[in-house]
């Protein structure tokens, strides 16, 4: 969609052609309020601004629409087809990474009690593997401050593709 479409749409209508982007839809209404944009590039540092109040709930909400690292993203949804395109990678890797990464997932999960979040675009299986190895090894807020970073950088990489 160009901006100019984005920009002239109802409010509502605006912050349904951006959910895609992320599942919090207090961030959704807020850069439709926001509008009109003056380039693509306002609107993605509003996007970003507002990207950079998220907190834990923010997190936990947007989370529930995220599919585990090396899982198929399941749906017919936008959100679910960009998550198959962005996990690529992962289509590609052999079965002892794909196994090496599920078993991350499973620890991640029992130490975090959320889904690992990466931004997949742009990493190889390894390299998602060895940042979830790593992040294994941080407390509790320094990994909540590392997965909001990457939901925000998967966030922005959305809305950058989308409005044009």
């Amino acid at each position: 969609m160009d901006l100019a479409t984005f920009n002239q749409l109802p409010p509502g209508d605006a912050a349904a052609a951006i959910a895609h982007c992320v599942a919090i839809p207090a961030w959704q209404q807020a850069l439709a309020a926001a509008r009109p944009y003056a380039s693509p590039d306002a609107l993605i540092a509003e996007g970003d601004r507002l990207a950079c109040l998220w907190q834990s709930d923010d997190l936990q909400q947007a989370l529930s629409a995220h599919p585990r690292i090396g899982e198929p993203a399941n749906g017919v949804s936008k959100e679910a087809s960009l998550s198959r395109g962005e996990q690529s990678a992962m289509q590609q890797a052999g079965k002892a990474l794909q196994q090496a990464i599920l078993q991350g997932n499973r620890d991640y999960e029992a130490r975090f009690q959320r889904v690992f979040l990466i931004r997949a675009k742009g990493r190889s299986g390894e390299e998602m593997l060895a940042e979830l190895q790593r992040r294994l090894n941080n407390d509790e807020h320094t990994e909540q401050q590392e997965a909001l970073s990457q939901l925000r950088e998967i966030t922005l990489l959305r809305l950058k593709e989308s409005i044009a």
